[in-house]
């Protein structure tokens, strides 16, 4: 089996895009890959935390993915900071990635803004982080959204330059895994923008700690428009808050969008959302019960984490303590 590593950052509550983007991604991936979970709450402060707030979030994280499906007995799921590994690889990784490399990482820019004097030397180096965290563990693949390619790149190109630099054959080329058909989600607010769970309205997201009514409001609730549904795809295409729902119908019934529409055409928003209400309630809403019963115990899911740390700095130490022997650190 090649190794996966995969990270999510416990800042908000993960939403409906999270968990077709990634979530439902890793539980499908447990099946042939031998998979390490990380809870990256380093990267999450390089913005500004609240520290109890990462916390408890850190812990309701670990509970959702353990209700969607994290099988923890087979795989390992722990929180970044607990293995002093990442940190340690990361700053070797500072000092072989070259500043031209991180100036073209366009997230950062996206991030910054024209503001990107005022933001954190972390936020910068984040890319180095996530090479070390991926690289700790000599991962081969590593599922990843369009917006982390770039970042993936980069972590090959830190590899090769750590292993020319060096003398060595001593990282592994990694591979992005891109899901062919992740949905992309957008806000049930305005159609434009994606959902997001930094959002300042609860009611641009399904969270996927909503339970059915909350659900079911905010469907009731999200925008649309006056026409009703069309017989082909074409006719989405200057309606943008239609495809969201339609598309978000596809994804959690798996269906094509084709064949939600030969459902549904000619129907207003009204019936329509009913339908949409049913399969999303079907999808979210036992996640969201699990993790309710889940969070009774914060220290069942302590000990999780924890066992979770103690397997990977199993695997990472001895990568991590043979990348800083050959950079000549004396132990």
């Amino acid at each position: 089996m090649q190794r996966i590593f995969s990270g999510i950052q416990p800042s908000g509550i993960p939403q409906l895009g999270n968990y077709l983007g990634a979530i439902r991604n890793w539980v499908n991936l447990q099946a042939d890959h031998e998979c390490v979970f990380c809870l990256v709450d380093m990267h999450a402060i390089t913005v500004w935390q609240d520290p109890e707030k990462l916390r408890n979030q850190t812990l309701t994280q670990a509970a959702i993915l353990l209700a969607a499906g994290i099988d923890t007995d087979k795989h390992i799921l722990f929180n970044q900071s607990a293995v002093s590994a990442h940190a340690r690889l990361a700053w070797i990784f500072n000092c072989v990635t070259r500043l031209g490399w991180l100036n073209r990482m366009t997230q950062f820019k996206d991030k910054a803004g024209k503001d990107r004097e005022n933001h954190s030397a972390g936020l910068y180096v984040y890319p180095s982080l996530m090479a070390a965290d991926i690289l700790a563990y000599k991962a081969t693949r590593v599922p990843v959204g369009e917006d982390q390619k770039q970042h993936l790149e980069l972590t090959n190109d830190i590899a090769q330059k750590f292993n020319h630099d060096y003398g060595v054959e001593f990282f592994p080329e990694v591979e992005a895994l891109i899901p062919p058909a992740a949905a992309r989600v957008m806000s049930l607010r305005d159609g434009t923008k994606k959902m997001s769970k930094s959002d300042p309205s609860a009611q641009s997201r399904i969270e996927l700690t909503d339970d059915a009514d909350t659900i079911a409001l905010k469907l009731r609730r999200a925008k649309t428009d006056a026409d009703v549904l069309p017989a082909e795809p074409d006719g989405l295409a200057d309606r943008p808050e239609a495809k969201n729902l339609v598309t978000i119908y596809a994804a959690l019934a798996d269906l094509s969008v084709e064949k939600v529409l030969a459902r549904h055409q000619g129907e207003g928003f009204g019936p329509f959302k009913k339908a949409l209400t049913e399969v999303v309630v079907n999808a979210i809403a036992p996640i969201a019960q699990e993790t309710t019963r889940l969070m009774q115990d914060e220290t069942h899911l302590a000990n999780v984490l924890r066992s979770g740390a103690q397997r990977a700095q199993a695997i990472a130490e001895p990568i991590v303590s043979e990348a800083e022997k050959i950079v000549g650190f004396l132990k």
